[in-house]
């Protein structure tokens, strides 16, 4: 098959869940033989100044030069327009069997969908999340308009992948969609086996957060917990991965709490093996995020034996992922049960360890591949 990808942000040089979901994805299938394309951003073009380069048999097509894919802490209205805008002439020069278009932001969907009206591809639209009455919590009142935009996107294909189960059944609240499917974001299990922990001797912290640093992710609420965890265990470790604009708001919060020697921030970590190799160094993982896709750093994490810690929320698929006292534990969104929940998970981590990894075997890469391909090859 021939096959294309949309999404504004390309991995490795964007390395968020959805980037990587995509890059696996790609790589896996043009290995199975199938030519791929990928269309995104120019975000390689510092690096050699091609419109169009090949990078692990995925041939990758720049539409512009890349824009600040977030403004004060929301995504960029003006980008997703942009994007799309620019990639109408770069995408209708090629056919395709399908095109898989990632739902968010949704205006190249518009760009994909004329694309397949023309005749030159089967449509198919990848949903990360779906939002509904969440668009008024993001932008106020003018989140109608979102909301709207949303709706109508979901019904430009009757082809849809939602990558958790949470966002098909958010999917049916709002279109009566027959031809929806699960598939997953994936691991490479055997290669999260193989890597080495950061610490040899002895595990280094007792709780680990990864993630963007932005106020969905609440990891403030996280700090706080660490603070009234101390209390009882007053060697408590935890080390905070990742970047963003709430970065120094988290930083003061420490200071605040008196949290300096208990709480470390290491900011991005460029590959992948290192933040596995730190997995292994913890005991927990925490994801306090009130909103989740999926959760692939909790899959990532029971994968290296770690029970995970997350906030039950109605926009969070994180909470899918976990079952209690197996793999981890749910927590309301408030600092004194989530710190009840550290604590359980901390006296626990030993042994559940067994039963975390093995909740993490059924989302290795080539499993979830074999599902996409089928799915493309029963759109055709």
């Amino acid at each position: 098959m021939k096959i294309a990808f949309i999404y504004d942000a390309m991995y490795p040089w964007v390395t968020g869940g959805a980037e990587k979901r995509v890059y696996e994805l790609a790589t896996r299938l043009a290995k199975r033989g199938h030519q791929v394309h990928c269309y995104s951003w120019g975000w390689w073009w510092p690096d050699n100044g091609q419109n169009d380069i090949t990078i692990d048999g995925i041939h990758l097509h720049g539409v512009g030069k890349p824009m600040d894919l977030y403004k004060d802490d929301k995504r960029s209205i003006k980008e997703a327009i942009t994007f799309a805008w620019k990639l109408l002439p770069v995408i209708n020069q090629e056919k395709f069997d399908v095109v898989d278009c990632q739902g968010f932001p949704f205006f190249s969907c518009f760009t994909a969908k004329q694309h397949s009206m023309r005749g030159k591809s089967t449509l198919i639209i990848t949903l990360l999340e779906v939002w509904g009455d969440y668009w008024y919590h993001y932008m106020g009142k003018i989140g109608i308009f979102g909301k709207l935009i949303e709706k109508i996107t979901l019904k430009l294909s009757n082809r849809i992948i939602c990558i958790s189960p949470r966002t098909d059944r958010e999917l049916h609240k709002i279109s009566k969609t027959k031809d929806s499917v699960v598939i997953p974001p994936g691991i490479n299990f055997n290669r999260i086996q193989e890597i080495r922990p950061f610490s040899e001797n002895s595990e280094k912290w007792d709780i680990i957060y990864a993630g963007r640093l932005i106020r969905d992710k609440q990891v403030d609420l996280l700090i706080k917990s660490v603070s009234n965890v101390k209390k009882t265990h007053p060697g408590v470790k935890c080390l905070i991965i990742g970047e963003g604009p709430e970065e120094n708001k988290l930083q003061n919060l420490c200071k605040n709490l008196d949290l300096e020697d208990s709480v470390e921030f290491t900011g991005f970590l460029e590959h992948q093996e290192d933040l596995i190799s730190r997995f292994k160094s913890t005991k927990i993982l925490v994801l306090p995020s009130r909103r989740e896709g999926f959760g692939m750093v909790v899959v990532e994490a029971n994968a290296c034996g770690l029970p995970v810690v997350v906030i039950n929320s109605p926009l969070n698929a994180a909470v899918d992922l976990i079952e209690n006292d197996k793999n981890g534990f749910i927590a309301d969104s408030d600092p004194e049960d989530l710190s009840r929940k550290i604590v359980l998970a901390l006296e626990n981590s030993t042994t559940m360890e067994e039963s975390c990894v093995n909740a993490a075997r059924e989302y290795d890469w080539e499993e979830i591949v074999s599902k996409l391909e089928r799915f493309y090859q029963e759109s055709l």
